[in-house]
This record gives structure tokens, C-alpha cells and sequence, in this order.
């Protein structure tokens, strides 16, 4: 069975779409299963998953802008000539356009749960259901594989820096929209504190969008953090994450990263839905700012009377008491 699974989305997105490729490949074993991703980037989230035989790129904004472009990348499909097709974006026209070079193909749908909480994981899962796939049974896991290459580059960038033998700790201060960002200043004041206190070795992670952000962070501080913000690849940066006692994100694609890799996470939460899209897995903490009532409000856009609060209001001493519980915990997560 040839299947092709459509899913053109952000990190996050992805990685929640993995226990849905180990399901399939256990369900059956013998498929070539294919991925469509947005961009050349998100490739390396399968790049070595042992269950994933081919990526694709669907560049939307860029290669396959064109009509034209987008009919070639149709025939493209068409002559893997799938037997399934499992679409994850259903609420754009173009991948269902897309869906038909597989005609006449079964095709699976993903719905967004309405008017219920069910964590993303499952819910992706619950596409593939008519396959006779258990959603609540399968192993929600996330995968995130690295290769040699990024190990080894890990390896020589915390030894170049001083850190081998040091507790790490990553701190991914940006988010794609501002309801999910914790404050710059929290992030500044964490960070003193975790390296003052806890002697651990501190970390900027994150994409070149959040450069201006982590900027403010380690020039505000006195405290030495490594600035990797922008600066990594996908995988290298899952295996610097993978090297760290714990994370501290917002609800972003890095936390997720993290959570791939084994790493606890202390994941701050506001507007979005810890139920919908917390860390997967024993051993992460959530917080959230508690006396607000309108968290999770489950919007992008802030219309509090005090804009922001629930984010605001996560104290510094809420977050450090809880990595330093974290980091006394012991053994890592163990993502099941």
C-alpha cells in the first residue's frame, strides 16, 4: 500500500502528527508512506524516521505559488499512483486539489475536535481510525530522530562553550503570536536566577524570527547565556535539546522538539489549551496564571481589560521553584 499523508504545518503540528506514522506503520508494516510538508525546513523532521519512506515539499508561498507549479507537483503525485491518502489540512482548497492525483484513492479526513477537549494527538489520530487504529490506545508519543551528524554537533558546541558536565537548561523565549510569549523581562530574570542558583548553564533557543527578542534577553542580563536562537537547524537543535535538563517554552514548536527528544518541559500556558496542546509525556509541568478567568480564552488576539495578564502573571518564582523541583526529579520523561 502506497499512502500519502498531507500535512503542510508548523513544527509543532508535525511532530503531533508522528504517533499517527507509527500507527500506520504498525497497523501496516509493509506501506511506503509518504509526507507532504510546507517547506524544505520541516523536512528534517522525518528526515531519519525510520517509518517515513519519502518527503515532499509543498512550498506554497514559494516554489508552488503558480498554478502552474501546483499542477506539476499534482502530476508529481499522481504517478506515485497512492493507494490512501490521509489529508490534514482540510480547510484548504489546494490540498484537496492535491488529494485527487491519487483518484481513485481512498481518502481519510482530519476534523479539528469542536465543542470538546481532546489533545491534538489523538485527535489527529482519531483521522486514521477507519483503519481499525485505536486513537486512545495508539502510542501517543512524539518522534523526533537525529542523525550523526547533529549528535556530534551538539556534542562540540557544549563542549566549545564550556558546558559538558553543567545542568542545561533551554529557554525558548518567542512564540508565534503574543498571547503565547512569556515576557521578555521574566525570561531575563529566569535566567540570572537559574545560573546564580541552580549553576546551571543557560540557553537561547528558537527561530530567526525571535531574534530581536533573545537579543534583549543577553544584553539585559549579566548572566552568560549561549545566544542559539536563529542559529540551528531543526535537528541540530533537537539535539542540543535532547542535551538539557529542561526546557522552558511557551506553546511553540520547541516545546514540542523538546518533548520528541526526552527532555522535560516546563511549558508556560495563557490564552492557549494545555488539553489541546501541552507536552506529551510524564515527568513536564505546566503553568498557568491562576485568578484568570478568562484562561484558556483559546484566542490569538488579546481582549482583556488587562491585555496579557495571563502570561504576565506567571511569576518568575512560579517558573524557577519549578524547574528547580524539575531538575531534582531525577530520570528524564518517558514520553508514553
Amino acid at each position: 500500500m502506497r499512502i500519502l499523508i498531507i500535512k503542510p504545518g508548523a513544527i509543532g503540528d508535525l511532530l503531533q502528527l508522528s504517533p499517527v506514522i507509527q500507527a500506520l506503520r504498525k497497523k501496516i508494516p509493509r506501506a511506503r508512506i509518504v509526507v507532504l510538508v510546507g517547506n524544505q525546513a520541516s523536512v528534517d523532521l522525518f528526515r531519519h524516521n525510520p517509518s517515513v519512506d519519502e518527503i515532499l515539499i509543498y512550498d506554497k508561498q514559494g516554489a508552488h505559488r503558480s498554478w502552474r507549479a501546483l499542477v506539476g507537483l499534482w502530476r508529481e503525485l499522481r504517478r506515485r499512483r497512492f493507494d490512501l491518502v490521509v489529508n490534514f489540512q482540510r480547510s484548504n482548497p489546494k490540498t484537496w486539489l492535491l488529494a485527487t492525483s491519487a483518484f481513485p484513492a481512498r481518502v481519510l479526513v482530519y476534523h479539528k475536535a469542536r465543542r470538546r477537549t481532546v489533545h491534538a494527538v489523538e485527535n489527529h489520530l482519531e483521522a486514521v481510525a477507519p483503519l481499525g487504529i485505536d486513537p486512545r490506545a495508539a502510542d501517543h508519543r512524539l518522534e523526533l530522530f537525529l542523525g550523526d551528524e547533529e549528535e556530534r554537533w551538539a556534542d562540540s558546541l557544549l563542549a566549545g562553550e564550556g558546558l559538558v558536565g553543567r545542568p542545561l537548561a533551554a529557554l525558548n523565549p518567542g512564540a508565534s503570536h503574543p498571547v503565547k510569549q512569556w515576557p521578555v523581562g521574566h525570561f531575563g530574570a529566569l535566567a540570572r536566577r537559574l545560573h546564580a542558583d541552580l549553576g546551571c548553564g543557560v540557553l537561547l533557543v528558537g527561530g530567526p524570527q525571535d531574534r530581536e527578542v533573545a537579543e534583549a534577553i543577553r544584553t539585559g542580563v549579566a548572566t552568560p547565556v549561549v545566544d542559539l536562537v536563529g542559529r540551528t537547524t531543526l535537528l541540530q537543535l533537537g539535539a542540543v535539546l535532547s542535551r538539557c535538563a529542561v526546557v522552558v517554552s511557551g506553546d511553540t514548536g520547541p516545546m514540542h522538539l523538546a518533548t520528541a527528544v526526552g527532555t522535560r518541559v516546563v511549558a508556560l500556558f495563557g490564552a492557549t489549551d494545555p488539553g489541546r496542546t501541552g507536552p506529551v509525556g510524564d515527568g513536564h509541568r505546566v503553568l498557568q496564571a491562576a485568578g484568570v478567568e478568562c484562561v484558556p480564552c483559546r484566542k490569538r488576539t488579546c481582549k482583556h481589560v488587562i491585555p496579557l495578564e495571563c502570561m504576565e502573571r506567571i511569576s518568575v518564582e512560579d517558573v524557577f521553584s519549578t524547574v528547580a523541583d524539575v531538575l531534582g526529579a531525577g530520570e528524564a520523561p518517558s514520553k508514553e
